[in-house]
C-alpha cells in the first residue's frame, strides 16, 4: 500500500510574495506592461495570471489584458479535445506581434508548457513568448527554461508538487508529496 507524506513549502504569504516579485520582475524585464498580455494555463495558470495583473495594476496603476488558454488537444499524452483561448470576460483576445506571458503553476517535464505555446502559435504570431511559474521542480524533457520562478524546489521522480489556490481548493499553498513503499 502506498503512503504519502506531504509537507508544505510554501504557505499563503510565501505565494502573495512570490507573484508580488514575479509582477516586479515582469514590470522591469519589459520596462513596464505596454504591448504585453498575461495567459494562464487552464487551471491554476489562469488564477496565477490574474492575481499577478492586479498586483502590476497596483504597483503601477495599469490594466494589463489576461486570458486563459486550455491546451489540452496538444497535449501528446492525452485525449484530443478542442483548445481555447479566452479573456477574462469570455471573449476572444488577441496575441498577434503582443508579448505573452504564459503562467503556469509547476514546471515539471515541460510538456504542458509546449503544448501551450503550440496553441498559441496556431492563433497568431506574438512578438514573444515568456514563460512565469510558481514552482519549477526540474526533471525536464525539453529544453524549456522559465523567464520568472516563485521558487525552484529540486524534487526526485517519487515525489510529487501539488499547488493549493483558493480560488479552487478553498486555501492557498504549495505541498510536495513523497510517496512511500513506492516501487521504481
Amino acid at each position: 500500500m502506498n503512503e504519502a507524506a506531504e509537507h508544505t513549502i510554501i504557505d499563503e504569504m510565501g505565494i502573495r510574495r512570490a507573484l508580488t516579485r514575479i509582477a516586479h520582475e515582469i514590470l522591469e524585464k519589459n520596462k513596464g506592461v505596454e504591448n504585453c498580455t498575461l495567459i494562464g494555463i487552464r487551471t491554476r495558470g489562469i488564477y496565477l495570471a490574474k492575481r499577478v495583473a492586479e498586483r502590476i495594476l497596483e504597483i503601477e496603476g495599469v490594466p494589463v489584458p489576461v486570458g486563459e488558454i486550455d491546451i489540452t488537444s496538444y497535449r501528446d499524452d492525452r485525449v484530443k479535445v478542442k483548445s481555447a483561448l479566452n479573456v477574462q470576460e469570455g471573449g476572444r483576445i488577441q496575441i498577434q506581434d503582443r508579448k505573452i506571458i504564459l503562467f503556469d503553476d509547476v514546471l515539471f517535464t515541460g510538456r504542458t508548457v509546449r503544448a501551450a505555446m503550440d496553441a498559441l502559435i496556431d492563433l497568431g504570431r506574438p512578438q514573444m513568448i515568456q514563460l512565469a511559474v510558481l514552482v519549477d521542480r526540474g526533471h525536464r524533457e525539453l529544453p524549456i527554461r522559465p523567464d520568472y520562478v516563485g521558487k525552484n524546489v529540486p524534487t526526485s521522480k517519487s515525489e510529487s508538487i501539488e499547488v493549493l489556490l483558493t480560488e479552487i481548493d478553498d486555501k492557498d499553498g504549495v505541498i510536495i508529496l513523497q510517496q512511500r513503499g513506492k516501487q521504481e
